[in-house]
């Protein structure tokens, strides 16, 4: 896990992205729908040289670094930007809310796990890899949202995250960590 860091400075185009996250949030529908939409509004600023700051594209070389670009007063979304080094990666985890994932510049790596039990003891399946690259999104809602992200390349990457929850006040976005299975390093 990394520590957040807050950023107040923005962009008349972040401006834009948060207006279009705070009409589909105000609209109360259900997280998988929610996270769809805001894919949807996220998508098109992906990519463009006018989302972020310079300062907001700072990594860090120890771990990926967290920048809040946006926290909504009444708790209901935080908009993060992600910048991770060359072979950076998060542990194993959850989420507490919906999320929505768009890379905007390099690609970040991700594996997907499903928890499954015997009735004595639970432990995680990878089910999947996936690479996604500048301007896709992908989207989620708990339960069933555990996962692993890297930088496998050999640049910078950057994503924005979509948090249905209140990231500066949490510090994170997890809500629990997993070992790794036995078979991973």
């Amino acid at each position: 896990m990394t520590t957040p860091t807050a950023t107040v400075a923005t962009t008349a185009r972040l401006a834009r992205l948060v207006e279009e996250v705070r009409a589909v949030v105000d609209r109360g529908l259900p997280p998988d729908l929610t996270a769809y939409l805001v894919g949807e509004r996220l998508a098109p600023h992906l990519g463009a040289s006018d989302l972020l700051t310079p300062a907001q594209r700072e990594g860090d070389p120890e771990r990926y670094r967290q920048h809040i670009l946006h926290a909504e007063r009444d708790g209901g979304f935080s908009i993060v930007a992600l910048v991770w080094l060359p072979g950076q990666r998060t542990s194993i985890h959850d989420h507490v809310a919906w999320c929505v994932t768009g890379v905007h510049q390099g690609e970040e790596h991700e594996r997907r796990y499903r928890l499954v039990s015997d009735g004595l003891a639970a432990r995680l399946v990878a089910t999947q890899d996936v690479v996604n690259r500048q301007g896709e999104v992908c989207g989620f809602a708990p339960p069933g949202d555990i996962h692993r992200v890297w930088n496998g390349g050999d640049g910078m990457a950057i994503s924005l995250h979509i948090y249905g929850a209140d990231i500066s006040r949490l510090g994170s976005s997890v809500r629990r960590v997993y070992e790794n299975p036995t078979d991973e390093q």
